[in-house]
């Protein structure tokens, strides 16, 4: 669980980075205005950081449970 939070800030912090710098199009119009490409994306980007945190976050909780009973 632990790896899986650490693995969620690396994958998505990367990914709203390249999401914010996206120069295909899809993630702003012409104007430079965020399509509704970029706003989905970025709301699964949010949502996906936020729920391997919680996760990672019982992960520690267990590693840590684990060295006191050691």
């Amino acid at each position: 669980m632990l790896a899986f939070g650490v693995w969620s800030w690396v994958i998505w912090i990367t990914f709203a980075k390249n999401l914010w710098k996206d120069g295909s199009g899809l993630a702003f119009d012409d104007a430079g205005d965020p399509t509704a490409y970029f706003w989905v994306h970025l709301l699964l980007a949010v949502t996906s950081f936020l729920l391997g945190t919680a996760v990672g976050l019982i992960g520690l909780r267990g590693v840590r449970a684990l060295r006191r009973t050691s």
